[in-house]
């Protein structure tokens, strides 16, 4: 259950589980996550009989957006396998991936809100923009999961 007070939460400090049997191992940090969302589509709807003249709105079907998640290159494989186990058309990949948002204090290990998206699949790989000026910049690989819903608690 979320853990409700007075003041917002920051958004830094957070972890992500792939739902891959690694959680205690880190396999490089995402520094971004994106795109979660859920929607209700609406029905509309009128009977023939009916005596005014305007439709009815029904709830329809709930949809979950696309999770993106950002991290630097490290030379994990981990997202990039999961992406090969989909691609070569095996179904049963699918995973629960849990992100859990912590309050500010590093020390703590306790999660003040849970999101846990159901039968995430990967579905867009995205490498490093790569580039010879400069060198300040990051190596960053994105990876995107389409989820069937998403479970806040």
């Amino acid at each position: 259950m979320a853990t409700y007070r007075e003041t917002p939460y920051g958004v830094f400090n957070y972890l992500v589980n792939l739902g891959d049997g690694s959680e205690g191992e880190v396999q490089g940090g995402f520094s971004e996550v994106s795109g979660l969302n859920a929607e209700v589509t609406v029905a509309e709807y009128r009977n023939g009989n009916d005596a005014v003249n305007y439709v009815r709105k029904i709830p329809a079907i709930n949809k979950a957006g696309d999770v993106t998640l950002k991290r630097g290159v490290i030379g994990a494989d981990n997202i990039y396998s999961w992406l090969e186990q989909i691609r070569g058309g095996d179904v049963t990949a699918k995973r629960d991936v849990v992100i859990k948002l912590k309050n500010e204090d590093p020390t703590s290990a306790s999660a003040v809100v849970t999101w846990k998206l159901v039968r995430a699949m990967p579905i867009k790989w995205t490498g490093p923009t790569l580039t010879a000026k400069g060198g300040s910049d990051v190596a960053m690989e994105e990876l995107v999961l389409s989820v069937e819903t998403i479970i806040q608690s």
